[in-house]
């Protein structure tokens, strides 16, 4: 499996945003701000999120119980949603009530990527960016100090998190060059 990254820029989750519309970008837009594995948004009904204000979810992997606060911006795209509520989200072309597979999601993500003119800067891109960008925005933009991202995210160790929302080696640097004494 190849390691993915965060997507650690606004203006690139901005831009993917803008290339995206209707349930691809909610897709996106709901991953990124929700921090759910892909195995998980996935399987979400519309009923699961219409008229809420929380999401609560066993978690596929861990099978733990999950709140999740639904901010304003998840709303405002829940609301652009038709169908009824036994209906998947994310529902595949291919007939019956299914959800797409992973691998139409990974296609979905890296078209939109290449699209927005981001691929190349970001590096390698999948499912997994989402999570890994929710984890890294929590971070490094709310400042949230690393044992909080790694309750919200349920792993095991700040050192797994750490790993996990990909600080660089040129933050790193940055770092060190930050002290002048």
């Amino acid at each position: 499996m190849n390691k993915v990254e965060p997507i650690r820029e606004q203006a690139d989750i901005e831009a993917m945003k803008n290339v995206l519309t209707g349930r691809n970008r909610l897709m996106f837009v709901m991953g990124v701000s929700m921090g759910l594995r892909i195995s998980d948004l996935l399987s979400l009904k519309i009923g699961d999120l219409r008229g809420q204000d929380k999401l609560v979810l066993k978690e596929s992997k861990t099978k733990k119980r999950r709140p999740i606060k639904i901010s304003e911006t998840v709303k405002r795209e829940i609301e652009q949603l038709d169908g009824p509520d036994n209906e998947y989200i994310f529902k595949s072309r291919q007939g019956g009530n299914k959800p797409i597979s992973r691998v139409q999601a990974y296609r979905i993500l890296n078209k939109a990527a290449a699209e927005a003119g981001i691929l190349d800067k970001i590096g390698s891109i999948g499912c997994h960016s989402l999570r890994k960008t929710f984890g890294y925005q929590l971070y490094e933009r709310q400042g949230l100090d690393i044992t909080r991202v790694m309750t919200i995210l349920q792993h095991s160790s700040p050192e797994v998190t750490l790993a996990y929302i990909g600080i660089t080696d040129e933050e790193i640097d940055a770092a060190y060059e930050a002290i002048e004494i």
